[in-house]
This record gives structure tokens, C-alpha cells and sequence, in this order.
């Protein structure tokens, strides 16, 4: 009697190694200084840019990435002057850059492994960052 379907295929075959994956290296770019005419006001959105015009993913954009940017960033501002509806747009828009551990394996994105020589190590005396400050007082008042 005969089988149903085609014949499976073997397993070095279906392995979800896919060409598309991106390796980054984990060091931080030199990035883009915050254009003078993008109207920004709070020191939480000036950082937002900051930190992902230096991040590891800045390395691969193109010029549409980075008007992305100065779109996000726009809306951030308004986020820190208390519009707190855009918090969902935001992280839309974020995780299609890798914001978080999820998102960048859903992106199929790593980093290169630094080696492991035990000169690196975090020191306990360094602080903590705390919540923004200018974000937590906002929210409370609301």
C-alpha cells in the first residue's frame, strides 16, 4: 500500500538555518548626531537617540532606518510630555530594530562573541541606573 505525501526530507535539510541571518558585532557605533531641526525637547528622547544611533544595529541601516529614527524619536518626545498612548507605537516600532532579547531572536539576530579572556569583568561598586527620572515624575502625575 502507498504512503500519503511526498517523502520527508532528512534532517540536515530542515534545519531553520536560514541565509538572512545577521551577526553584529556588539560594539557600539559611532552613529548619527540628533538633527538640529528634529524637534526634541526632553533629555529622555535625546538619549533615545543616542543609544540607537550608537547601538550595534545602527551598523546595518540605510537612509530609511534612520528617518525611522527621527519619526521614533519625535514620538518618544511626546511620550516624556505625558502622551502616554504612544507607548504601544513605540515598541512597535522598536522591536523592528532588535530592542529586546525576543525581538532580536525573532529577528534572527546575534552577536559576536567577544573571547573570554577574564580582563572584563562588571565591577560591583559600579550604580545601578534607576527609572529616568524625568519619565517617572511625568507618569506619576498622571
Amino acid at each position: 500500500m502507498g504512503s500519503r505525501g511526498p517523502t520527508p526530507k532528512e534532517n540536515s535539510v530542515r534545519r531553520n538555518k536560514h541565509d538572512y541571518e545577521v551577526e553584529l558585532s556588539p560594539e557600539a557605533q559611532p552613529g548619527r548626531p540628533l538633527p538640529k531641526t528634529l524637534p526634541v525637547s526632553t533629555a529622555g528622547a535625546k538619549r533615545f537617540w543616542k543609544t540607537w544611533a550608537e547601538s550595534p544595529q545602527s551598523a546595518t541601516w540605510m537612509e530609511t532606518d534612520w528617518m525611522e529614527l527621527e519619526i521614533t524619536t519625535v514620538l518618544v518626545d511626546q511620550l516624556y510630555c505625558g502622551d502616554t498612548k504612544l507607548a504601544g507605537e513605540i515598541r512597535q516600532r522598536v522591536a523592528k530594530w532588535g530592542a529586546t532579547n525576543e525581538d532580536r531572536a525573532r529577528l534572527r539576530m546575534s552577536f559576536e562573541k567577544k573571547p573570554e579572556d577574564g580582563s572584563e569583568s562588571p565591577s560591583k561598586g559600579s550604580p545601578v541606573p534607576d527609572m529616568d527620572d524625568e519619565l517617572y515624575k511625568r507618569l506619576r502625575a498622571v
